[in-house]
């Protein structure tokens, strides 16, 4: 029986691995690894540099494949995500089939944790519901950017009993959130934070948590909402892209 690990990575620096996730990386013979183009071969280096760091007496090699992208556009976002899910379905059960032999053991390197905004579990889900290919599965989990974020900010990433809300900048551009204390606030394109009425809200704004790129920016919403806007904004432009997580806090 073929076997499949999803490997939690952490946020960027290589020491938030945990134990077990260092385990599991000695146990791959085939890691997997999705290039989503020119503008992020830093991610793809960063796994095999922290492979190269943790595997000991093992032999190990790398398969690469192009990442399918989300058509972007008037198409509804659930169905164009729907459509990406299935494109990467389709390279998965390839990359299965065709390199991981019976009785290997194939790895996908998740940046931060399994479970937050990432489809890979949903997908090999998917690709065993088909019955068109057959495999065991185990999720090792990381550290998120949330995590890191907070920690990198000294602050708890909720109030005293309180509530918190984990949801996108989409929806925080629609307006599509609940009224508690504290969100945190992820994959955000369009400088949503500018939504938020109320300028005393405080904001903990990361962007490349965990790597030698860090930026960290804190403050009230109305003190530091231009200087994050302007941040963002070099450093998309300087690296082609960019990753940034924030806690908002109510007054």
């Amino acid at each position: 029986m073929k076997r499949l690990l999803v490997i939690g990575i952490g946020a960027g620096d290589p020491d938030h691995l945990t134990m077990q996730a260092v385990k599991a990386l000695n146990r791959v013979d085939v890691f997997f690894l999705m290039d989503k183009g020119p503008a992020k071969h830093a991610l793809v280096d960063l796994r095999r540099a922290i492979c190269e760091r943790y595997i000991v007496d093992h032999t190990y090699r790398f398969i690469e494949a192009e990442s399918p992208e989300r058509q972007h556009g008037d198409l509804d976002y659930t169905r164009s995500v729907e459509a990406l899910n299935r494109a990467k379905q389709a390279t998965f059960e390839r990359l299965i089939d065709e390199e991981l032999s019976d009785g290997q053991c194939g790895g996908f390197l998740v940046w931060g944790d399994p479970s937050l905004y990432d489809s890979t579990v949903r997908i090999l889900q998917a690709i065993l519901d088909s019955g068109r290919c057959a495999f065991e599965f185990e999720v090792i989990p990381g550290i998120s950017s949330v995590q890191a974020l907070a920690a990198r900010h000294k602050v708890p990433l909720n109030g005293i009993g309180g509530a918190l809300e984990i949801t996108t900048g989409r929806r925080l551009a629609k307006a599509q959130v609940g009224d508690g204390a504290s969100v945190v606030v992820m994959l955000d394109a369009q400088d949503a934070y500018r939504q938020v009425s109320d300028p005393d809200t405080h904001i903990y704004w990361g962007a490349y948590v965990g790597t030698p790129d860090e930026i960290l920016i804190a403050g009230r919403l109305g003190e530091v909402a231009d200087d994050i806007e302007r941040t963002r904004k070099a450093a998309r432009q300087a690296n082609g892209w960019i990753m940034d997580t924030y806690l908002l806090r109510k007054p």
